[in-house]
């Protein structure tokens, strides 16, 4: 990775798009969600107009529709709050019962940004989610805690989940879906109509980690060494 000459961000003149590994797993969930219940998936995306191909590449795997909100190149760092925003004034006249995301976007990895969709939306929400079962006009969700720990939650309808990577398998696109992805609905609707977002945190400076060798020499008996060693890669390399 190299960056950019503001050194505000990676020099993405190279570098190839795709959907975010989490997202992925939330549009299959939705999918498995739409096979067992009926309706329909609509996905909802907010990016530059590249974003489209991975808006078809949803569409391609089996979701109904899709919603582009067409944001500026240089808004496409929009911070968690000012993405949520534009989703939120996007989806509210959807009145969906279920709105899946995926926990955090594999670039700036935030974590927030469906947590505060649904504070928006005034939705129930659950965080790190790794499995869904509808119960009627509720849905029962199992949470990922620490340690191995995990919570089940009971949620009225409508709900935000922010779904957990490996929740399910992922589905290919078939080239069937790839056809018939070209000839499904994408609404664009431009940042700018649903009242253009301000981020209210700018990115001051990025930096690439400073490589370093050290080398250290432990002396004393072997087993005083041993400890020695042993104490350094617990607590400091943290390789333990």
């Amino acid at each position: 990775m190299r960056l950019n000459g503001e050194g505000k961000w990676l020099d993405d003149s190279d570098l190839s798009y795709e959907m975010n590994e989490p997202d992925a797993y939330a549009l299959e969930e939705a999918l498995q969600l739409k096979e067992k219940l009926g309706g329909e998936v609509v996905v909802l995306c907010a990016g530059p107009q590249r974003a489209t191909q991975t808006i078809r590449e949803a569409l391609a795997k089996g979701a109904d529709r899709a919603i582009h909100i067409e944001t500026a190149e240089e808004d496409s760092q929009l911070d968690a709050l000012a993405t949520a925003r534009l989703l939120a004034k996007a989806a509210q006249p959807e009145a969906a019962d279920f709105i899946l995301t995926g926990l955090q976007s594999d670039d700036l990895g935030y974590g927030q940004t469906g947590v505060v969709l649904a504070e928006l939306l005034g939705y129930a929400h659950a965080t790190i989610v790794m499995e869904v079962e509808p119960q009627g006009e509720q849905v029962r969700v199992k949470r990922e805690l620490e340690d191995g720990w995990f919570q089940h939650v009971l949620l009225k309808l409508p709900v935000i989940l922010t779904v957990q990577s490996g929740i399910k398998r992922l589905r290919y696109a078939t080239l069937m879906g790839i056809k018939k992805a070209k000839m499904k609905e994408i609404r664009t609707v431009r940042a700018v109509e649903l009242g253009s977002e301000t981020a209210a945190t700018v990115m001051g400076r990025v930096s690439l980690p400073q490589r370093s060798k050290q080398s250290q020499i432990f002396s004393g008996p072997a087993k005083e060494a041993a400890h020695q060693l042993v104490e350094k890669l617990r607590f400091e390399a943290r390789a333990l």
